[in-house]
């Protein structure tokens, strides 16, 4: 009975030591499977991002186009003439009798873009009394410019400001606004009367466009002491002929025949327009602004000294001249 017991004694404690390998080998088997599933783990985790990584653009791929900047026609004309030479003597003889070598040139910054000459004429009759005669004529001409725009579009929206600021004069009496042809691409003539100490002035300022550049001409007249004052068709019509010349002068220092322009008016607008515009201020060769409307100035009249008319330039007219 004792051996039996003993027996079993060793069979059991055999069992154990069976089932006690049995854990340590299964508890030394566990560290290797979870490190052989990191391991695969970890190596898909790599093909993945390999794979990922190899659907990214490389830094040195192409980049996203960038625009073109924009871009504006180019300015048909690039300079303007002397502006005491648009004029010829004959058509100075007609407008300003008593001055045609009175030419005065205004200052400029820039004389490619912008100039002034003025004229002034007393003919002087003594106790009879006196005609007189101030002649203005004014250029500005507009650079092609991204920001503000193509020349001629500036140019329009300056013409059709100068012929509403013409219309609005202080003092002015009997405006009459009289649409021109035949002086490029648009035109206009304002027109009215202005009292003043010395006597009735009749002031003509005819307005003209040719491409990108833009003409004006301020004349008046007045008869002094008793004399007849000037009938103002009579002026109207020699300013608009001393407008066509002026044109033609720009013209032709451009290359161009004849005074007429065959660009339209960039805003549809038909010849001599006279709504307001705030048009961009001349770009390029002429950055500076240029400064207000003839026609809000005063007439010239013989008592002004050398102070100009016409606030767009500095150009003056010279005190009136006694014979």
């Amino acid at each position: 009975m004792q051996r039996a017991a003993q027996r079993d004694d060793r069979a059991q404690l055999q069992q154990r030591a069976k089932r006690l390998r049995r854990a340590l080998v299964c508890a030394a088997a566990v560290p290797a499977v979870l490190i052989t599933a990191g391991c695969s783990s970890d190596s898909g985790d790599a093909k993945a991002g390999s794979g990922a990584g190899s659907t990214r653009p490389s830094d040195g791929g192409a980049s996203p186009s960038v625009s073109a900047s924009p871009t504006v026609r180019a300015a048909a004309y690039g300079t303007i003439p002397d502006p005491c030479g648009t004029l010829s003597k004959k058509t100075l003889a007609d407008l300003v009798p008593e001055g045609v070598e009175s030419a005065k040139k205004g200052a400029t910054d820039d004389s490619s873009a912008r100039a002034s000459c003025s004229w002034n004429s007393l003919d002087n009759n003594g106790v009879e009394g006196s005609q007189f005669r101030w002649l203005n004529v004014s250029l500005l001409r507009f650079e092609s410019d991204a920001t503000r725009g193509a020349g001629d579009e500036q140019a329009h929206a300056y013409f059709t400001r100068q012929a509403k600021d013409a219309q609005s004069v202080e003092g002015a009496k009997g405006v009459k606004v009289v649409p021109l042809s035949g002086a490029g691409a648009e035109a206009t003539a304002v027109r009215y009367d202005l009292k003043k100490k010395e006597g009735l002035f009749k002031q003509q300022t005819v307005v003209a466009r040719v491409e990108n550049v833009v003409v004006t001409v301020d004349y008046n007249g007045a008869g002094l002491a008793g004399e007849e004052t000037p009938d103002a068709d009579d002026l109207t019509k020699s300013a608009e002929k001393a407008l066509k010349e002026a044109v033609a002068a720009v013209s032709k220092a451009n290359g161009a025949e004849g005074g007429a322009s065959s660009s339209a008016s960039p805003s549809g607008e038909s010849s001599g327009a006279t709504g307001g515009s705030t048009g961009g201020s001349p770009s390029g060769t002429a950055s500076k602004s240029p400064s207000k409307s003839a026609a809000k100035a005063s007439v010239k009249s013989p008592s002004t000294s050398a102070k100009s008319s016409s606030s767009r330039s500095s150009a003056a007219g010279s005190t009136v001249r006694k014979s």
